[in-house]
């Protein structure tokens, strides 16, 4: 049994919007599917982490900073 491709509406706000099209020009995505896709395999990840007590962490130049995303 092959899985079919569900369609999916939403209405974004315009700064959304725009928010999408600047992820779609900095990943080079081919469509807004693609990064919505993308997005949301991350977000399942980091949700999913962030379940089983992961801490999360940025290093910028060198120096190691904890962010909180779900406060």
């Amino acid at each position: 049994m092959t899985e079919q491709a569900r369609r999916v509406q939403m209405d974004l706000s315009p700064s959304s919007y725009e928010r999408l099209k600047r992820v779609k020009g900095l990943t080079e995505a081919g469509t807004y599917a693609e990064v919505m896709k993308d997005a949301l395999r991350l977000y399942e990840y980091v949700v999913q982490k962030d379940t089983e007590g992961a801490s999360f962490f940025v290093k910028k130049d060198g120096e190691m900073s904890e962010i909180k995303i779900f406060a």
